[in-house]
């Protein structure tokens, strides 16, 4: 007996939150008709099952507790097709929350003390910036205030 793409698609979201768009690509991969799985969608969403905006919380906290900046945050949730505006409602990058959150980051990998050679100050940047972190953020995080 198989299931509809509404059981398929409660199963997935049993697992974890999913955007819509994530959620019909994995339907669509599994060979539901395009008017199922918008019909499925719909009706998953009405029943708040559904919700980007939930998603979207979930995820930007997930990511936030691994380690993960707003940039590469922004760019993983846009490429799981969720709107701007919604991102925008949710991610703030110039929130405080963020420096702390690159310290936080930085020590975690590099343990408390601020390099003072160049070379090392350049390799933590790297990584920080490679994490998903603003420039700013970045600075911040290796008490580079001089440009302030």
């Amino acid at each position: 007996m198989s299931l509809s793409a509404r059981e398929t698609a409660m199963n997935l979201l049993a697992v974890r939150e999913h955007s819509t768009q994530e959620l019909r690509n994995k339907l669509l991969a599994r060979g539901f008709a395009d008017d199922e799985i918008a019909s499925a969608l719909q009706t998953l969403s009405l029943d708040g099952l559904l919700s980007d905006e939930r998603f979207v919380e979930s995820f930007i906290h997930f990511r936030m507790q691994r380690g993960s900046g707003p940039v590469k945050i922004r760019a993983e949730l846009r490429q799981r097709g969720v709107r701007d505006a919604l991102i925008r409602d949710y991610l703030d990058e110039r929130d405080a929350v963020w420096m702390e959150q690159a310290e936080k980051v930085r020590r975690k990998k590099f343990g408390p003390q601020i390099p003072a050679d160049y070379r090392e100050r350049a390799r933590q940047a790297r990584f920080l910036q490679y994490r998903g972190f603003t420039s700013e953020q970045t600075r911040r995080a290796l008490h580079d205030d001089v440009f302030d």
